[in-house]
């Protein structure tokens, strides 16, 4: 019985192992292919994948084959492949797509540039989701929070399904604060102290100004960069040797505080005994070792030579070798001390430029920026003629943004293609809008202007500004280019009334009608001269509390007069740009004489200059900006006197911040300001970086400054003791409704009798 028994559980067991093997694919010819289970994804793309066709035989590694080939586009949850006589069903199910992306409590790093970085690991709006991508997006983020010193970040997500197979995606981040630096220690330094070595680091431990320059929040990119000055620092004083042997970055538990520690190995200084040229020189030896500021006898220094094969490479680049190699290479001696250079000197072949190509200029005619253009097609490269265009551009003020590339021309060595590529200004206006000055109070303008009219680089302009001091209404027109070589010609009628009282000065009235023509010719790259002769018919009505000097000069002249003018103006510009400059220098110098004519005139002169220079104090981060305006007039001839409607104003936050508009200098009868025949104003100021603004940094401004100056009269002596004087902080934003100042000043050097006003600001008007 037990042998019966036996036999029939072997036999079950077998059965079973028989019926637990996997079901072979039957071979069949596939004589159509039909997908199941789409929404989103199209039938084609399926095909596209799928590694079989109609025609095909299908069987078991034909079938893995299929089912790995779907899987791997990461389309699908799930795949199945089924017979349907001899055609082949494909039964799938979609992942969900990703509907929307939200973000919250990111305040530090906006949400635009966050999603556009998140963008590189295919985690967007309409990419299919996949839990693994959104689990790399979380470490990512933490990422750049930790490299902005945040180690205290918190970042959670949300997944919710939504219609269509979609998902919304909720990550909310708690940025937590920055961790701060309790303490930088150097180890290892002997020849300068721990304090002379932290002033060249950006990041430091927390400090009066740490509020606004934020250097004690510790960043991974601040903490690198220091220590590349570092090592600068000393190879530029000798230390060729110096080493920076390891740095600790620790952080306190609670991931608020963090402590750095830098070891390094000075070494000893080393000399320059010769200085050498090697390869093919190109130029004249003697030139090249004129841009060579390094010399024997001096100490090693890798700025200064990274100065000098910067100047060679240059100086290369204008002749055409655009692609020249220029190498210093060191022979160190250690037992000596000492260090042999030789600049090699490897030029490659002059490039020439088949074609210059501009985009981006959707409105702006390519014959406007092609006339911008020092750099000419088919001639040899000059790098320094690419950059000046660049330049030309920007200073059109017809564009926010201007890039340059030299690619090669795929299949030569000797050619390459000049690529502009440019972010147009929107150079159109046509509204009307409300401004306010402290001064002239409420301001309404309407203004319709183009500065770049259908693109053809002209301006138009017609204008009405009505405000308690003046109102005016004027048509302009100018061609930067009225000849292909440069001439450029302007026009100009108007109409304007004026009440001067209203603008703190003496009391009258003006009614002026009148028209000019000017002409500019560029006389160098930077240099242009300009002509203009002008017509004005002006009516002058006195007040009841005008002053005797007023009165006076209307018994003596008339109140009527017909003034033909006519004046030179000289310019030496080499700013990098129109709006906001923070290079290069300007000079103008500008001469303005009344000429006798017809009717009741007046005879006078003004000569006015105006200079402003920029220059780079700390990585372009501050810069220092020093200006200057003087201006002296008289009359000629049969007018003894300068009119006293054509006088100099001083105060306000056009000349001297911290005074009310105009109300320095002389004072008439009545002891209102009356302005004077000379003017003396001077000013210095630090452009600052704007804080918590980056994105703002090319329409806003902020400053502090120092002005110093006055108007004085023709019975004053011009003395520094009756300067004013007065420092304190700037801004300006170019918002899209027009400029908006502001200004805090403190004044100081004032007199009793000087009307102060610490805080000053206009909107809508010009600056």
């Amino acid at each position: 019985m037990q042998f019966i028994i036996n036999k029939v559980l072997c036999v079950l067991t077998l059965s079973l192992l028989l019926l637990a093997q996997p079901q072979a694919a039957q071979e069949f010819l596939i004589q159509d292919i039909r997908v199941e289970g789409l929404e989103r994804i199209s039938p084609g793309t399926v095909f596209n994948y799928l590694p079989m066709k109609v025609g095909d035989i299908f069987d078991d590694s034909r079938s893995s084959e299929a089912v790995k080939a779907l899987f791997k586009t990461g389309y699908f949850d799930d795949v199945k492949l089924e017979r349907d006589g001899n055609n082949l069903v494909i039964i799938i199910k979609e992942r969900p797509s990703i509907g929307s992306i939200s973000m919250s409590g990111n305040e530090d790093i906006p949400t635009d540039d966050l999603l556009e970085n998140l963008k590189q690991f295919g985690f967007a709006e309409g990419r299919v989701f996949v839990q693994s991508t959104l689990d790399q997006v979380k470490t990512e983020l933490q990422r750049q929070y930790y490299s902005n010193g945040k180690y205290a970040v918190k970042i959670n997500s949300t997944v919710t399904e939504l219609d269509n197979n979609r998902v919304s995606i909720v990550i909310e981040v708690s940025e937590g604060l920055a961790a701060k630096i309790k303490k930088i220690n150097i180890v290892g330094n002997s020849i300068f102290t721990e304090k002379r070595l932290l002033k060249e680091f950006k990041l430091s431990t927390t400090g009066l100004l740490s509020f606004y320059t934020n250097d004690d929040q510790y960043s991974k990119q601040k903490l690198a960069g220091d220590l590349e000055t570092l090592r600068s620092f000393y190879l530029d004083d000798g230390y060729l040797n110096f080493n920076l042997d390891s740095t600790q970055v620790s952080i306190t538990p609670d991931k608020m505080g963090i402590y750095i520690a830098i070891n390094i190995t000075e070494g000893v200084q080393y000399t320059v005994t010769e200085v050498k040229l090697a390869g093919q020189y190109i130029l004249p030896e003697k030139d090249i070792f004129e841009l060579i500021t390094i010399e024997s006898e001096n100490l090693f220094s890798r700025k200064k030579i990274t100065d000098s094969t910067k100047s060679i490479t240059e100086k290369l680049g204008t002749e055409g070798y655009s692609f020249a190699n220029v190498n210093s290479i060191p022979e160190i001696n250690k037992e000596d001390k000492t260090v042999s250079l030789t600049f090699f000197v490897d030029p490659g072949k002059r490039v020439y430029v088949r074609r210059i190509n501009f985009s981006g200029n959707a409105k702006t005619k390519d014959t406007v920026l092609r006339r911008e253009m020092r750099q000419q097609e088919g001639a040899w490269i000059s790098t320094t003629q690419v950059q000046r265009g660049k330049q030309r551009l920007m200073r059109t003020g017809f564009f926010d943004e201007v890039n340059v590339e030299t690619p090669a021309v795929a299949g030569t060595t000797d050619q390459v293609d000049v690529n502009y590529t440019v972010e147009e200004r929107s150079g159109g206006q046509l509204g009307a809008g409300v401004g306010f000055s402290q001064t002239q109070g409420l301001i309404f303008n309407t203004t319709i202007s183009q500065d770049n009219i259908f693109g053809s680089g002209n301006r138009v302009q017609f204008a009405f500004n009505n405000s308690d001091v003046n109102t005016r209404y004027s048509l302009g027109y100018m061609n930067p280019y009225f000849t292909d070589d440069g001439i450029g010609s302007a026009y100009d009628v108007y109409y304007r009334e004026t009440n001067a009282e209203e603008s703190n000065l003496t009391a009258f009235e003006t009614k002026e009608y009148g028209a000019s023509f000017g002409l500019s010719v560029p006389v160098s790259e930077h240099n242009t001269v300009a002509g203009s002769l002008g017509y004005a018919n002006t009516e002058i009505s006195t007040q009841t509390i005008s002053s005797i000097q007023i009165t006076d000069f209307i018994t003596k002249n008339g109140n009527q007069y017909d003034i033909l003018k006519f004046s030179m103006n000289f310019a030496y510009d080499t700013r990098n740009k129109a709006i906001l400059p923070d290079k290069g220098v300007y000079q103008r110098i500008n001469g303005t004489i009344s000429m006798p004519s017809f009717g009741d005139s007046l005879e006078y002169y003004k000569i006015n200059y105006e200079g402003k220079w920029f220059k780079d104090l700390y990585n372009e981060d501050f810069i220092l900006a020093l200006g200057g305006k003087f201006g002296y007039g008289d009359g000629y001839g049969s007018s003894d006197e300068l009119p006293f409607f054509e006088n100099f104003y001083a105060g306000g936050p056009r000349t001297l911040r911290g005074y009310e508009e105009n109300t320095l200098g002389p004072r008439d009868s009545t002891n209102r300001a009356l302005g004077g025949d000379t003017r003396i104003l001077v000013n210095a100021e630090v452009i600052l970086p704007v804080p918590f603004l980056t994105a703002y940094k090319k329409s806003i401004r902020l400053t502090t400054f120092f002005d110093a100056g006055n108007v004085f009269g023709s019975n004053d002596d011009v003395s520094i003791d009756d300067m004013r004087y007065s420092a304190g902080l700037s801004a300006i934003w170019l918002s899209p409704f027009g400029a908006v100042s502001a200004s805090l000043a403190q004044p100081f050097g004032d007199e009793s009798t000087d009307r102060v006003q610490n805080f000053q600001f206009t909107f809508g008007t010009s600056f």
